[in-house]
């Protein structure tokens, strides 16, 4: 399981709940529900992690602080 902080709220904008990745510059995933929005971040945080490594980009240790449901 991946412990890096997750922020997912509804946005009015997009019509969706909105999942991000603070931690992992530009990680964010959407979905119709909650729990999708969080299945489709977990999908991105391994898509983030698996190309930083492909490139030798640093991978930031998880801070474990916290995990945000808002």
């Amino acid at each position: 399981m991946f412990k890096y902080e997750t922020i997912i709220y509804w946005s009015k904008e997009d019509n969706a709940y909105v999942a991000e990745v603070p931690e992992l510059p530009g990680c964010m995933a959407h979905g119709d529900s909650y729990e999708s929005a969080l299945g489709n971040a977990k999908d991105a945080i391994q898509l983030w992690l698996d190309t930083a490594s492909k490139h030798g980009d640093p991978v930031p240790e998880p801070k474990g602080h916290r995990l945000i449901y808002a």
